[in-house]
């Protein structure tokens, strides 16, 4: 079989460099010759087990599978800096190791492109953003190319492709003709839950219908109403975040600590706005418990439990003027010190409980200088609608709020409690009102000094107490009634005592809340996935059958949304679509004849395809079903009983810790319940890599310029002769920090980069870069080269007959054994480090014309062929392999060669060291004692001495006491 690379060049360079030398322009004629043939030969197509990618498989049919995959990235035209391949390099150095130990291993790749920044560049230049989007893609394909990464190229596709937004629609529709049955805990059929309300089995859930009739006299769209608020998928008119200068709904993540646009700088206001929903909720505690079952970092698992949030305690009703005001405390046993509620400016109840005029006595301080409660709480649902959730949560933040001219009662002690405003609650937490006990909570106790309120303690201080809120452990005090008394107890047992009270008085119940919300999953944007959905003349959703998907984005003139007045807080949004009259308004026949409908303009958020796409690298092509059920039981099924099942290994930022990974969970489990999948869980492990920092330089505006520019010169750092100061950060653009995978290809080819950028630390770990520190990885490249190859003659050093001393028997499998135990774990500076020290000991055992034994020779490529493959792929041909390397197997070590012949003792005298020694390992005590008597400063210390006793620990020390 032919080489790559041309093997007959002259004896020396005309720089007197040997032609056979590994310089960085001799590795990237490999490396591109190699990429080429992988590709050819198709050497990283992973075939299935069943279907149209089976070809081959009877090969790898007796290997376990491996499912190796990344958070996969999105196109922007800046293409790769030297931070982003850290988790792309460190899942291909694992499947190419796993795929030489023997798995069948899957390795794909794709693109999540939809989103903001090729809308906001289709916006500003006219140029469609599929254009610029497709143009980005095919730069960072060809980057990894380059980067010599094993992805199986006939499963890459993008979020963007017809073919693919196809099927996240039809989940869209799953979840829209879904619903959570809380008694079974999980998804069902939306027909089925119909079939129950016929069938008078089941009725509606609270809150789901407020007409008071029985289902059986609801009319048609009484009846559509019920069963769509029941829905996984879902309308809703909730509280969002609506930046009129923009034209869209914003995500918290998107808004300012002061209320303003992350991007643009706008204002932001909170307002109530009709949004598509997913019902997660449903699915906290699942979501929750889960956590536990999977192989996640404890920080990650941590990160999850605190933004699902799950609190236990009580629901209170409080009556009032109007509909009782429900509480959720995680406190109930405090509940004779509250002494005011308060509600979220956008609680529902506002408004009928609202006074129509103070009374004559009102304090100043509660009424916000309006005439009347009406204009109190207008002015001030103004005010608060500027406000972020993360600026109303501010820790010492001045405490304002309105009073509503209103009051309910205490149920333990029918006490008349105000009813206030105030943005410091808000509505996703619990019921979006609390009940205020400001003798023990700081934020109550802040707005109780503010308004002139009375404190109640009910928690017994400790006699040196300062004053303010006492959080701390003690005694009830000051909570007694008639009927029940929770003075002199603990906490625990006040809490129960009184939340039987409550339920025994139907005043209340036991409760489990959830911080976690419901996703609002609608965007006011052009670029995305269109919802399959159309509204009828009743106004009503409907989904649109599986026949009539993809619905395809229309061409349009103008992306970008309709703005408004930066001001303009009761504007709404009107996406791009909306504009598409002749897509908008649309003739469908869905069962009753042809009939008008109206399309949704909103599109889907960018997660959404990010939610699934484990699951279609199973095999892209499929356009008859979402996935085959045989490949997702193969590379994603339970292993056993008890087992989440999912992707072997997923590696990805820990910026998406939280919302990615919550949302694609979500969407697996409700497949999983609706029987589309075999596993549990998308993402049975998953391992978050560490970011890469570089020296950053900023100018004395405090700007940054490009490190890259900048000089050292005596000890002090110029940007274009002007005097910079050096910081250090996070790589990326914003700091002017970056380095690409180009420059670093061009300065030493790929493999080097390779080796250098996984010698810096275990993946889950941050690290430095430092450009020039990578000549140390193409030097240890070098010197694997030249133990294979002569570099004047270009002839391989291996010798058939000869076969390799102790000395370098046990280099080579302690080297076997330590790679493998870094390649598992991970830590692939470890696994290059125990190569350098084989590469070392052979350079100097195998000096001069000696030829390196074959087994030890073959044994070295084996083991960095994961870390530099092209190299590798080299190495292994010239020693006369037609087969790729990838395929070869993996080195196991012989665990004789692991175990010491001799071992070094310390030797003490009076417990003091005075000596080591050498002795076999299996050396018992006497032996132990005899060696450390024949040593001559031992033999010089105990001359004349009386020994009165020695211990001797095998393996490890003589002590002569004397």
């Amino acid at each position: 079989m032919s080489q790559p690379t041309d093997q007959s060049t002259p004896a020396a360079t005309g720089d007197g460099v040997p032609a056979h030398r590994y310089t960085a322009a001799l590795a990237q004629q490999i490396e591109l010759a190699w990429q080429d043939r992988w590709e050819a030969e198709g050497t990283f197509h992973t075939p299935n087990p069943t279907g149209r990618l089976s070809a081959g498989f009877e090969r790898v049919a007796d290997r376990p599978k491996a499912f190796v995959m990344d958070m996969f990235p999105y196109p922007s035209g800046a293409g790769l800096h030297v931070g982003h391949p850290l988790g792309y390099l460190g899942t291909d150095v694992t499947s190419r190791f796993l795929r030489m130990d023997g798995h069948n291993v899957l390795h794909p790749m794709g693109y999540d492109a939809f989103g903001l920044p090729a809308e906001q560049y289709a916006v500003q230049t006219g140029q469609h953003p599929r254009v610029t989007t497709e143009a980005n893609i095919a730069a960072i394909a060809a980057q990894l190319r380059r980067l010599g990464v094993d992805h199986d190229q006939r499963r890459t596709f993008a979020t963007i492709d017809p073919g693919y937004y196809r099927w996240t629609q039809w989940i869209f529709t799953r979840l829209f003709e879904a619903w959570f049955d809380p008694e079974q805990d999980r998804a069902r059929p939306i027909a089925e839950l119909v079939a129950e309300l016929d069938a008078g089995t089941r009725s509606p859930a609270p809150g789901t219908d407020d007409s008071g009739l029985p289902w059986a006299e609801l009319d048609r769209v009484q009846r559509r109403r019920v069963v769509d608020a029941h829905r996984l998928a879902y309308l809703n008119q909730a509280p969002v975040n609506w930046c009129p200068g923009l034209g869209t709904v914003l995500s918290n993540e998107e808004v300012t600590a002061d209320g303003r646009s992350e991007r643009g700088n706008f204002p932001v206001f909170r307002r109530p706005l009709t949004q598509w929903m997913m019902r997660i909720t449903a699915y906290a505690e699942r979501l929750l418990t889960d956590l536990d079952r999977l192989d996640w970092s404890e920080s990650l698992k941590l990160m999850q439990r605190n933004w699902i949030g799950r609190s236990t305690g009580a629901r209170i009703r409080f009556a009032s003027s109007g509909e009782p005001v429900e509480v959720f405390t995680t406190r109930p046993d405090t509940l004779f010190g509250a002494t005011y509620l308060v509600l979220a400016p956008e609680h529902p109840l506002v408004g009928s409980l609202t006074a129509a005029a103070w009374p004559a006595d009102v304090d100043p301080r509660w009424t916000g200088g309006a005439a009347t409660p009406g204009e109190a709480v207008a002015a001030y649902q103004r005010q608060a609608s500027r406000r972020s959730e993360l600026d109303r949560q501010a820790e010492g933040r001045e405490k304002t709020g309105v009073w509503l001219g209103t009051t309910a009662v205490n149920p333990v002690n029918g006490a008349r409690l105000p009813v206030f405003i105030a943005d410091y609650v808000l509505t996703g937490y619990g019921t979006g009102a609390i009940m205020a006990v400001p003798g023990e909570d700081t934020r109550d106790f802040e707005f109780a000094e503010a308004f002139g309120l009375p404190v109640v303690r009910t928690v017994q201080p400790p006699a040196d107490f300062a004053g303010g809120a006492y959080t701390g452990p003690g005694s009830m005090i000051n909570s007694s009634n008639e009927e029940i008394s929770l003075d002199g107890l603990g906490k625990a047992e006040a809490i129960a005592a009184v939340t039987g009270w409550l339920v025994a008085h139907g005043h209340g119940e036991a409760t489990t809340t959830y911080k976690l919300r419901d996703w609002l999953f609608s965007r006011q944007r052009y670029w995305g996935e269109p919802f399959p959905i159309v509204y009828d003349a009743d106004d009503l959703p409907v989904a649109v059958p599986e026949s009539m998907l993809p619905v395809l984005l229309p061409e349009v003139d103008d992306y970008s949304p309709t703005t408004f007045a930066d001001d303009d807080a009761t504007s709404a949004p009107e996406p791009p679509l909306s504009r598409a009259t002749e897509w908008t308004t649309v003739t469908l026949d869905l069962g009753d004849g042809p009939q008008q409908y109206r399309r949704e303009t909103n599109t889907m958020p960018n997660w959404a395809g990010s939610c699934w796409y484990h699951l279609r690298y199973l095999d892209p092509a499929d356009d008859e079903q979402l996935v085959d059920p045989e490949l997702e039981r193969y590379w994603l099924g339970p292993r056993s009983a008890g087992d989440t099942g999912g992707v072997d290994l997923y590696v990805g930022g820990v910026e998406h810790a939280v919302l990615h990974l919550l949302y694609a969970r979500f969407w697996h489990k409700v497949l999983f319940d609706l029987g589309y999948v075999s596993s549990e869980e998308p993402f049975r492990r998953l391992v978050n890599q560490g970011y890469i920092s570089a020296f950053a330089y900023t100018d004395d505006r405090g700007f940054h310029v490009p490190a890259a520019d900048v000089v050292e010169r005596d000890g002090q750092y110029l940007y274009e002769g002007r005097p910079v100061t050096r910081e250090y950060g996070k790589m990326g653009k914003s700091l002017k920090n970056v380095v690409t995978p180009d420059e670093m290809i061009e300065a030493y080819g790929v493999d080097t980069f390779r080796v250098y950028e996984m010698s810096t630390g275990p993946l889950d770990q941050s690290r430095p870069w430092e450009t020039k520190a990578a000549v140390g990885s193409q030097r240890l490249l070098q010197r694997i080269w030249r133990v294979v190859v002569d570099e004047v003659t270009g002839a391989v050093r291996v010798a058939d007959d000869v076969q390799p001393d102790d000395d370098t028997s046990r280099a080579l499998n302690r080297a076997v054994d330590g790679v493998r135990e870094g390649m598992g774990s991970l830590r692939f500076n470890v696994a290059i480090a125990r190569i350098t020290e084989l590469t070392n000991h052979l350079t100097q055992a195998y000096a001069g014309e000696r030829p390196v034994p074959r087994a030890v020779a073959e044994g070295l490529v084996l083991l960095v062929a994961p870390l530099a493959p092209h190299l590798a792929e080299e190495l292994w041909s010239r020693l006369g392999h037609p087969e790729s390397v990838a395929w070869a197997s993996f080195p196991h070590a012989e665990q004789r060669w692991l175990v010491d012949d001799t071992v070094q003792i310390v030797v003490q005298v009076n417990g003091k060291v005075r000596a080591q020694v050498a002795v076999p390992a299996d050396a018992d005590a006497a032996a132990l004692e005899a060696a450390a008597r024949a040593d001559e400063r031992i033999a010089g210390l105990l001359d004349g001495a009386t020994v009165r006793r020695v211990v001797a620990v095998p393996g490890r020390l003589v002590n002569f006491v004397l």
